[in-house]
């Protein structure tokens, strides 16, 4: 606890209204997440006609129960995780030696390397020129698409290239002198020295694949390979097409908000999860990615 008594008058205002600040930003951050969780868990009906507003009203589980007895939500949450996982590990498999390269001084036309990729976050082909190149490629309606489509990130290339170009040029020069080749250099050297680099790379990739929706959209057509996201998008589609289920919303628990918020909170839970466990890494690594000797 800071001891107000050695702050001026002035300084006391200062720090009250940063701590105002901070809780306001704070409440702000988390009340969507609260509030769709409370919609979740309230009565259709309470939803409808907004009284829902902070905490659940008639709380009920009626929406959990719809969506987890629906195999189509488990097959979509299957596909997310294979998408996620795979996708993650192939981007990492690109990214870590495509940086490392880059970031190596007697790599021939380091800097031309460097302005191509760099190039490609502020312009690309388009969205049709890249569906095209997927469609000859054989690449639609695949898991293969979606993984290799969106291996390559060059924000997160430049900011684990810029973490190995912070490495001391004395823990290369030991290794090579003890007869290490570059893959060694890689592996034994440059990749547990950059843990909390890659582990930033990593949850970047996790959160990027597993709120993948557009490109899942316009390339998958077979309804067992979408993810969760265009399930979700399917789910809220057909309900509001379902007249049998509109007319049912007279007597259930449930309405098409409350579902739609149940499917949100079961496909946030596991980011939420991982995440406390690479936040240490997650903030290291921003700062030491953009910091050179």
């Amino acid at each position: 606890m800071m001891n107000m008594n050695l702050y001026s008058r002035g300084d006391k205002a200062f720090v009250y209204i940063n701590m105002f600040l901070v809780a306001l930003f704070t409440i702000s951050t988390l009340y969507p997440f609260i509030y769709v969780a409370s919609l979740s868990m309230s009565m259709g009906e309470a939803v409808t006609s907004g009284q829902v507003v902070l905490t659940p009203v008639q709380i009920t589980f009626a929406a959990y129960e719809k969506v987890i007895f629906d195999s189509a939500f488990w097959i979509s949450y299957r596909n997310t995780f294979i998408y996620t996982i795979g996708g993650t590990l192939t981007s990492l498999a690109f990214i870590v030696p495509c940086a490392y390269a880059l970031s190596r001084p007697q790599l021939l036309g380091r800097k031309y390397w460097n302005i191509m990729i760099a190039f490609t976050m502020w312009f690309n082909a388009g969205m049709i020129p890249f569906f095209l190149n997927m469609r000859d490629l054989g690449l639609l309606d695949s898991y293969l698409g979606i993984i290799i489509g969106f291996a390559c990130n060059a924000f997160n290339i430049i900011l684990l290239r810029n973490f190995f170009e912070a490495v001391p040029p004395s823990f290369e020069e030991a290794a090579r002198m003890d007869g290490a080749n570059d893959f060694q250099v890689l592996w034994k050297v440059f990749i547990p020295l950059a843990k909390p680099a890659i582990a930033t790379v990593t949850l970047f990739c996790i959160v990027s694949r597993w709120n993948g929706f557009f490109w899942a959209m316009v390339l998958l057509r077979d309804e067992s390979k979408v993810p969760l996201q265009v399930y979700l998008r399917q789910m809220i589609t057909q309900l509001s097409d379902d007249d049998t289920f509109s007319s049912s919303l007279l007597e259930a628990a449930y309405s098409f908000e409350t579902v739609s918020a149940a499917i949100m909170v079961c496909s946030i839970i596991p980011v939420l999860l991982i995440y406390p466990f690479v936040q240490k890494y997650f903030n290291k690594g921003i700062m030491l990615g953009g910091v050179k000797e």
